[in-house]
């Protein structure tokens, strides 16, 4: 797993590295320009175009100034740097960068407090203004400054971070921030990179590694991780030549009504994709023809009416209930029906978490490790309503480790949270996959790999990641815009080969 760490996390990082490596802070400010300059240089090589480089006068003013004047080494010809000196103060490495960089030829301007700003004519803007030790919402002269590039609708390359983004806790709904179409930023994303607060003010994001101490980083104990592919490689088993279906485990998947059989069928045979032995869907008698037509290696427990199916759960090795199963009477007796008899973890979505929100009596019968796979509005009539994702987090933290419960939160990163107090982002998926069916299927995945054995925690992270990744190998490389659920479950058995190790 990546750490992701706080703000406050991230200058101890820093400290660390320059005290025991050790390196002079100058030189570590030199190392992560350089990492910068690296990755610019590949993506924007026209060394004609015209750039204009916004510092502030602390640290991340200071690594803008070091990137000039390492892109004026790489024969960039078309440079100037525009300093907002809208403070007295200023670090000791920007002003060493200062005097380094006024031994060049690039063209060097200031921005007073209160100044008329400088009409922009360059065709990029990097822009080093103000970096992670943000605080308090923009105001006066850098939220001017900051309004003023927004408006010029230049393509524009942050460093680090965006000027007013704050790294991780609540962003003010007010708040002004710098609308980067690019952000380079050192060592690992900030945590509110992956939220969708973040949206309007990063169009993509690109970590450089400037060599913080790993180690240290580790020993922080961040609560907050990014899943990596090594992580999913070290996790997803490969099957053994005398193996049979019984070793795989027999998953149950209770779901649809007449009227949403197709959510059924997308979490039934996602679950056999996933590679579970056996596969049953608990569906109504109207739903048995589809299922047969659609999965023919899906068995079926037939729900008649209103009538209750008999079940013996002690046959399966793992339960998912809840894609279009409904809120009624009916599907509320399914629901305590499995709480009630299931002593393993189960996996609860859609309509199931529905059914939740409105019986909190049925909480305490919840199996300890369950699995509840909620989307935002889910979240919120399970735990009230939040007003930003950051709040969602400390909330499903809370909660996670007091039910004893994980909490797999679906947003673009989607969010596990368990109940060990650990919060993992996943880092697979793209828009392609916004469409209805792609929650069933992500359910029918986690459900396959409990009933293989999977630890619910594991069951969640590698289900994830590769219920995502999957949708990436059909959208990405072939640019389409939008990938069908069906897909993405049919693609699953070629995604979890590849991640074999």
């Amino acid at each position: 797993m990546l750490p992701l760490l706080t703000s406050a996390q991230i200058r101890e990082a820093d400290a660390y590295t320059i005290a025991h490596e050790p390196i002079a802070s100058i030189n570590l400010m030199e190392r992560a320009s350089k990492a910068f300059v690296g990755w610019f240089i590949n993506h924007f090589p026209d060394k004609n175009q015209s750039i204009t480089v916004y510092c502030g006068t602390g640290n991340n003013g200071g690594d803008g100034l070091a990137i000039a004047r390492m892109l004026d080494d790489h024969q960039y010809k078309r440079l100037n740097v525009k300093i907002a000196w809208f403070s007295d103060k200023s670090t000791d490495d920007f002003n060493i960068n200062l005097q380094r960089l006024r031994q060049t030829a690039i063209p060097l301007s200031a921005i007073g407090k209160g100044e008329s700003l400088p009409d922009e004519e360059s065709d990029v803007l990097i822009v080093a203004l103000l970096g992670t030790g943000l605080n308090k919402p923009l105001d006066g002269d850098f939220k001017r400054l900051v309004n003023y590039i927004n408006s010029l609708h230049k393509t524009v390359v942050s460093v680090d971070v965006p000027a007013g983004l704050f790294t991780d806790g609540e962003i003010p709904p007010e708040a002004v921030v710098l609308e980067a179409g690019l952000v380079i930023t050192f060592q690992a994303p900030k945590i509110n990179f992956l939220l969708p607060e973040s949206g309007p003010y990063i169009k993509c994001w690109e970590a450089v590694n400037i060599g913080i101490d790993e180690k240290f980083i580790r020993s922080l104990n961040s609560p907050y991780q990014a899943v990596e592919e090594k992580d999913i490689r070290g996790m997803i088993r490969q099957r053994s030549r005398f193996n049979n279906k019984g070793i795989y485990g027999h998953a149950l998947i209770i779901a649809g009504q007449p009227e949403t059989m197709g959510a059924a069928l997308l979490s039934a045979s996602a679950c056999v994709y996933a590679g579970a032995g056996l596969t049953t869907a608990c569906v109504p008698g109207s739903g048995l023809i589809a299922l047969n037509s659609y999965m023919p290696e899906v068995m079926a427990v037939i729900r008649v009416g209103n009538e209750a199916p008999e079940i013996d759960y002690d046959k399966f090795n793992a339960v998912a209930i809840g894609p279009g199963l409904g809120k009624n009477a009916h599907a509320q007796g399914l629901l305590t029906d499995v709480l009630t008899s299931c002593k393993e973890p189960v996996v609860i979505d859609a309509d199931g978490l529905n059914l939740l929100a409105a019986h909190k009596e049925l909480w305490p019968q919840i199996p300890q490790n369950s699995i509840l796979t909620p989307h935002m509005k889910e979240f919120d009539r399970l735990f009230g309503d939040h007003k930003n994702w950051w709040q969602r987090i400390q909330t499903g933290i809370e909660k996670a480790k007091e039910l004893k419960l994980y909490i797999l939160l679906k947003n673009a990163y989607t969010i596990i949270l368990s109940p060990q107090g650990k919060v993992y982002f996943n880092t697979t998926g793209n828009p392609a996959m916004a469409s209805g069916g792609m929650g069933d299927v992500l359910t029918g995945v986690i459900a396959s790999l409990l009933a293989q054995g999977y630890a619910p925690g594991d069951a969640c992270i590698a289900g994830a990641y590769i219920h995502g990744k999957a949708g990436d190998e059909l959208a990405l490389p072939n640019r389409m815009n939008v990938v069908l659920p069906g897909q993405v479950a049919a693609r699953l058995p070629f995604t979890m080969a590849k991640l074999i190790v």
